[in-house]
């Protein structure tokens, strides 16, 4: 394979040909319809080659195109059941097990990064790829470190890897006009801008080094987290610890209810504790970043986005959802109020509680036990235009640096509904949120 497609058109052409390969998949099956084979069957079999194909699409393009098929495959317990099967799996895949790179293109990306000799570097070198995933692909390798060698995880950039995702990112400003008509407080160019900026930073594999130190140092010798120690990193080279766990995913799939619930329970807490114990909050929780180990702790991987809280949450954050999990309209509409987050006069307290109040369903009990159709009835509700959801959304003014942390509490929600977990998160948010605890006690 050579390195990754960078025109647009080349990418759009790739991106366009999945819903016409699909319609004619569509009019084959119906041809054999027509002579007498099953419709149940016939389409599980096309729904199954259109998963395929979007999973090939889109693992062999990379960039920003494949980086949307994870995030949604974050919200996949979202999908419906007729769809949740072939394009569910379909997505999960592309976590980490996207189409690799040939092992000529990854050797050339460590000679260039690492030296001609870096073989003497890394003693043992698997090509096979552990993960493969939207801007580089991990390797399992073995480092040398004087008279001792260690297991590590060699992330590399796949080449032209930031052009390709560019040029997917500038798609998305044709979409602001759409956005403008469904929420007009929403400043799509600038959240456009945010979103660019914020996936961007993720082929940084310095900065991303920088930010993966601070969580490793902040929960070394944690009972509940492991976060690799970083051994070197390079402009396209990023060299970790390897840390052996069950993906997310599997956990989800095949593991028994307190598995599950284990790894739903610290994925609230790591999300939760994150800004209070180590400044920052880890920005990408689709399930093929995280690990369960054999003792129950939590490894957390790829911290290529990150939001920087040096003063942890903002207080405003937990006064809000305490204001919203009394029903308390009067102080609720003064905290989004006095926050810019709704204009005076434009929406009464009571429409805010009525369309927050059903999100909020696990603050409300000492355990809530997450499902997707939990998820996929809040889904339906935001999504109706004519509902009371819709109407109040045209009304908030949600400022471009809050879309990180929109994105990471509903991607958190989608893979807790995937492992349909049962975790006490007022528990987690009477601790860790200081507005929510103050209005609680």
């Amino acid at each position: 394979m050579p390195d990754l497609p960078t025109r647009g058109l080349a990418r759009a052409a790739r991106l366009a040909a999945l819903p016409a390969a699909h319609v004619g998949r569509r009019a084959a099956s119906l041809g054999r319809r027509l002579g007498g084979q099953p419709a149940e069957l016939l389409t599980q079999q096309v729904q199954a080659r259109t998963a395929e194909q979007l999973f090939t699409a889109l693992g062999d393009l990379k960039g920003g195109a494949m980086k949307v098929g994870q995030w949604l495959s974050a919200m996949e317990a979202a999908l419906p059941d007729q769809v949740a099967g072939p394009y569910g799996e379909a997505l999960t895949r592309l976590q980490e097990a996207a189409p690799a790179l040939p092992p000529g293109v990854i050797h050339r990306v460590l000679a260039e990064d690492l030296g001609p000799h870096w073989r003497l570097q890394l003693l043992y070198f698997d090509d096979t790829p552990a993960a493969a995933a939207s801007i580089g692909q991990v390797h399992r390798a073995s480092w040398s470190g004087g008279q001792h060698s260690r297991a590590v995880a060699v992330k590399v950039q796949y080449p032209r890897a930031g052009d390709a995702l560019a040029v997917d990112l500038r798609q998305l400003d044709r979409l602001a006009p759409l956005i403008r008509v469904a929420a007009p407080g929403v400043p799509a160019r600038d959240l456009f801008a945010q979103l660019r900026a914020s996936v961007m930073a993720e082929t940084d594999y310095e900065q991303e080094a920088t930010a993966q130190t601070q969580f490793h140092r902040a929960l070394v010798d944690d009972p509940d987290f492991v976060v690799p120690e970083v051994v070197a990193v390079t402009g396209r080279v990023l060299v970790s610890e390897w840390v052996d766990g069950t993906p997310i995913a599997e956990v989800a799939r095949t593991g028994t209810q307190p598995q599950r619930d284990r790894a739903g329970e610290l994925l609230v807490r790591f999300l939760l504790s994150s800004p209070a114990r180590v400044g920052r909050l880890h920005g990408d929780p689709h399930p093929g970043n995280f690990r369960l180990t054999d003792d129950g702790r939590l490894v957390v991987l790829d911290f290529g986005s990150t939001l920087a809280l040096p003063h942890g949450w903002p207080p405003r954050l937990g006064e809000l959802l305490r204001a919203a999990v009394d029903r308390d309209a009067t102080a609720l509409l003064a905290v989004m109020v006095d926050g810019g987050l709704v204009a005076p006069g434009t929406v009464s307290g009571q429409r805010l509680v009525e369309t927050l109040d059903p999100l909020l369903a696990p603050l409300r009990v000492p355990r809530f036990a997450f499902s997707r159709g939990w998820l996929r009835s809040q889904t339906t509700r935001f999504s109706d235009p004519r509902g009371t959801a819709a109407r109040v959304q045209r009304h908030l003014h949600v400022p471009a640096h809050y879309l990180l942390v929109q994105r990471v509490l509903a991607g958190t929600t989608g893979v807790l509904c995937t492992l349909g977990a049962r975790v006490r998160v007022a528990d987690e948010a009477v601790t860790w949120l200081p507005g929510f605890h103050d209005a609680a006690a």
